[in-house]
């Protein structure tokens, strides 16, 4: 899951948690683990299996089931293996099977495009028929790039159109969910709906959300600003806010209202204060699209004449298409992807490889695509489960075994430094570089140096990637932590990295 400073509920019980400094091989590194990991310093330091041994027995484990693989990357032998065969969940681990997949499939230089088209005629400045506004699954359209559509049409001469305004996001299946997403992730941006024609608010690329951001009012009493982006008619606010004294408590929530697109803004906002945003998934991202197109339209001075007003619909085969655009490649789209975990864009890559191997952009399709191809990398196939491509789901199952077979196979495709440049690195500041392990392991040996996939759902959490070891050894590793119900495990992982880049084989 996705993991920015990005909240729905904007105010955080603040809860202080004690660590306990562990020494490995002389080296003073404060992180954030128990007790119970600070006795690794005076086990021998070739041993490998005992110091992950011994992090294991954290107590924050007991009752759980945690999988450990770590494979030397050069010939995949594996060197320490703990429940290593045991499916789990992995959480936004599920990500470095869509994503080498989607790799595999559509290749780094892979584009999406949007179309603008027509089933009728320009005679003079009046377009005499519909436009349609085409999606083919672009998740990094942007109002700008409507913006330019609008331009380039007022650039033909058309100021008028006879016809109505269509959306036609029929390259996609109309299935906006994956099938174990839970009502109560529908309205935040981790679990927005996935259509063949969406809109991102900014270049995180989060498609299908609106960014609301509320700050107070002039003065106390009266409701907080709450302004959208983009601008759009699809969606309501319903503004249940108040702005009090400047010495007063901020508590404000925002969330969508399930099965519509009215957003509530609810609690107290001092005089002063920091506004507070929110990615707000919407209801239906087809027509949030169409609605800013429109807007565009209206800006450029473009009037649309049909009584129809605007719809849902498919363009005929012989429309004219107008102007168009492509998306950034693939390789590029993979760096907020990976490094920030974006639920949407796996999504989307299931469905656009369904719809590029299978001809039929669906969940059914892209899975079974995924499945074939993983068979190809040499993944045991007949072990695993999959249900979407994010990993939001709980029914998703797959071993730390299978998952560093996966990503030691993958090194010997042409396309492996692109997928390896997209992940998270420990400790590096820059958030597109950083991604979700900006703030983890960013002393010793583990920072610049881990290069691995976060994962987080309820009771699970994981770690899997590569790290060169102090001796120059290049290693693969997956750390898989199910049924916790005490937190926070990531030291548990970080530990175990930590372990690995100061591993020495002789």
């Amino acid at each position: 899951m996705k993991q920015t400073m990005k909240r729905t509920f904007l105010t955080l019980a603040m809860a202080t948690v004690a660590f306990s400094p562990i020494v490995y091989d002389g080296q003073h590194q404060t992180v954030a683990a128990s007790d119970a990991l600070t006795n690794i310093a005076a086990i021998d330091s070739t041993s490998l299996r005992n110091k992950i041994d011994t992090i294991l027995e954290d107590p924050k484990l007991s009752g759980g089931i945690t999988g450990v693989t770590v494979r030397d990357a050069t010939n995949g032998e594996v060197l320490y293996s703990h429940m290593g065969d045991i499916r789990l969940r992995p959480a936004s681990n599920m990500k470095l099977l869509t994503g080498t997949v989607a790799m595999d499939v559509l290749g780094p230089d892979y584009q999406f495009s949007t179309e603008v088209l027509t089933d009728g005629l320009v005679k003079g400045s009046v377009l005499g028929g519909n436009l349609y506004l085409k999606g083919k699954g672009d998740p990094t359209l942007m109002k700008e790039d409507l913006d330019q559509f609008a331009k380039q049409l007022k650039e033909k001469g058309i100021s008028k159109i006879s016809g109505n305004l269509i959306a036609d996001d029929s390259y996609y299946d109309d299935v906006r969910y994956s099938q174990d997403l839970n009502w109560s992730d529908e309205h935040n941006y981790v679990g927005a709906q996935v259509s063949a024609l969406t809109l991102s608010p900014n270049e995180d690329y989060d498609a299908g959300t609106v960014i609301v951001e509320v700050s107070a009012g002039n003065k106390t009493g009266v409701a907080p600003k709450v302004t959208v982006t983009p601008e759009t008619d699809s969606v309501e606010i319903i503004n249940n806010a108040k702005t009090v004294a400047k010495d007063e408590k901020k508590n404000i929530s925002i969330e969508r209202e399930h099965g519509t697109n009215r957003i509530f803004i609810e609690g107290n906002m001092p005089l002063g204060a920091d506004s507070s945003k929110s990615w707000a998934a919407v209801w239906e991202p087809t027509m949030l699209t169409l609605d800013v197109f429109k807007k565009s339209l209206e800006a450029e001075g473009i009037t649309i004449e049909g009584s129809g007003g605007m719809k849902i619909g498919t363009a005929p085969e012989m429309a004219i298409v107008l102007t168009s655009k492509k998306s950034v490649p693939l390789k590029e789209l993979f760096i907020p992807f990976m490094k920030l975990s974006n639920n949407g864009h796996a999504e989307t890559l299931v469905k656009e490889i369904g719809k590029v191997q299978k001809g039929e952009g669906s969940w059914d399709a892209g899975l079974a695509v995924m499945k074939e191809q993983l068979k190809e990398f040499g993944v045991n196939t007949d072990t695993i489960v999959l249900r979407d491509g994010s990993g939001m789901s709980h029914k998703n199952l797959v071993s730390a075994d299978e998952l560093s077979n996966l990503l030691y196979n993958v090194q010997r495709k042409n396309w492996f430094p692109v997928f390896e440049a997209s992940l998270p690195v420990a400790g590096e500041a820059d958030r597109m570089v950083g991604g979700t392990l900006r703030n983890r392991m960013g002393e010793g040996l583990t920072s610049g140096n881990v290069k691995a996939k976060t994962g987080s759902i309820t009771g699970v959490s994981t770690l899997s990637g590569y790290v060169t070891a102090k001796d120059g050894t290049e290693l693969i590793f997956s750390v898989m932590i199910n049924n916790y119900v005490t937190g926070p495990v990531t030291p548990i992982e970080d530990a175990i990295a930590n372990v690995l880049a100061e591993y020495e084989s002789n």
